[in-house]
């Protein structure tokens, strides 16, 4: 599918854009900015092959980590872990386009990224949960169901989307509003740093190789737990540009377009080892909520972390403090992104996702990438449907399950220091 440069964006595109080489060879100048692009022209098959299974082995070893990791630490702390290393890609490719200063592919790599999850990695999550409930037991999933403590990473969600209001408002990105973002962060992983880790009970669950793991004595256990993601980090950071260059070299064989490579394609290839443990998590029995929430931490983690890096660098680029400045297409594409990722975190309020709400976000996500010229009346009914969920939980439901389930989870575990957590 090919997608020409939306309206209203001309203006920045051409700002952006180095004058009139043609589409292809401007595809290849975005690559040429990448650490080591020069080397991007075709090579031999295992050159071109072999960043695609070593990506896959990374996932599993960052992933097997994380599984064994809950044990130690609070599931969430794990997956905030998970979803740093599995950042690698997507942080590194925002990082180079903010350094070259392109404030609209900026906005576009940034939001696209975050749409992509939301849009086609919760439903995603969703569809391959329900194909192993169906295979396991010829039922129809009906709904994802959070664990209590799964209340922290669906409220923190809603606080840099929130914040982003102010930020579309202003039509700026500064390093002020990094620093709130930061602190967001860390507020985050503070509240996660109080939680218990899982019960040893629960180790059965395990697939063979971490549950193998969990067996060990405490210190073999603990060296296998670091080598997992140490190894796994490593794999992803040596083999993430490599994975990135033969994949852009399929989109210009395409014919894809610049601005579509960077908002969708890009993002996508970026993500792919958090999608990847997603989904094998997702097909396990018991394990799609550990799924869902391998994204939403992949959320935070862009909201906050993400957006905080754009202005850190683009102010180092200059040479001076600076900010990033939105013109109306870019903010068009913000809002947008804030009704999606607002209506997401509505949704989980109730500390469960539906099947009728996973394929609603999928189909206005499919909608609006397939008919871009619906921008306007897709943001519309998003806010339309966060509407409709605000008005349903004060009215009608009149409580807040995520919220009950913090303030309960806060009682219990929010004034213990984590050295009285129960040792392993």
């Amino acid at each position: 599918m090919s997608q020409p440069t939306p309206h209203g964006a001309a203006r920045s595109a051409a700002e952006d854009t180095v004058a009139a080489p043609p589409r292809r060879r401007s595809v290849w100048s975005f690559l040429a900015m990448l650490p080591g692009a020069e080397s991007a022209a075709p090579a031999g098959f295992w050159s071109q092959f072999w960043p695609f299974p070593s990506v896959v082995f990374s996932a599993f070893l960052i992933s097997w980590g994380a599984e064994c990791a809950q044990f130690l630490v609070s599931r969430g702390m794990a997956l905030a872990i998970l979803a740093w290393l599995q950042a690698l890609p997507e942080f590194a490719v925002e990082a180079v386009i903010a350094w070259s200063q392109k404030v609209h592919f900026m906005t576009a790599n940034f939001t696209g990224s975050l749409r992509l999850l939301v849009g086609l990695g919760w439903p995603l999550i969703f569809g391959v949960a329900s194909w192993g409930e169906w295979r396991r037991h010829r039922r129809l999933l009906r709904s994802i169901r959070l664990d209590e403590e799964n209340c922290v990473e669906v409220l923190a969600l809603g606080l840099p989307i929130v914040y982003f209001l102010f930020i579309y408002w202003k039509a700026t990105l500064t390093l002020v509003d990094a620093g709130v973002l930061l602190a967001i962060y860390i507020l985050y992983l503070y509240v996660l740093n109080k939680l218990p880790p899982r019960d040893a009970e629960h180790i059965e669950d395990l697939e063979a190789i971490p549950r193998a793991v969990m067996r060990l004595p405490h210190r073999p256990r603990v060296a296998a737990i670091v080598a997992f993601f140490v190894g796994g980090g490593v794999i992803l950071y040596l083999a993430a540009e490599p994975f990135l260059r033969s994949m852009l070299r399929f989109a210009v064989t395409l014919g894809v377009s610049e601005y579509l490579f960077i908002q969708w394609v890009s993002p996508f290839l970026s993500e792919f080892p958090e999608k990847l443990s997603a989904m094998n998590w997702a097909r396990q029995k018991g394990k799609a909520p550990m799924a869902l929430l391998n994204m939403i931490s992949a959320n935070i983690n862009q909201w906050t972390m993400l957006a905080a890096m754009i202005p850190v660098v683009y102010s180092f680029s200059l040479g001076h403090p600076a900010f990033v400045p939105f013109d109306d297409f870019q903010r068009k594409e913000i809002l947008l992104t804030i009704a999606q990722s607002m209506l997401g975190m509505m949704l989980l309020l109730n500390m469960s996702f539906h099947i009728v709400e996973a394929a609603g976000i999928f189909f206005l996500w499919g909608l609006q990438f397939v008919v871009p010229h619906l921008h306007d009346e897709v943001t519309l009914v998003y806010f339309a449907w966060v509407a409709y969920e605000l008005f349903m939980t004060a009215f009608v439901h009149r409580r807040v399950p995520a919220l009950i389930a913090f303030r309960q989870l806060w009682a219990r575990h929010g004034s213990r220091p984590p050295a009285a957590r129960r040792a392993r």
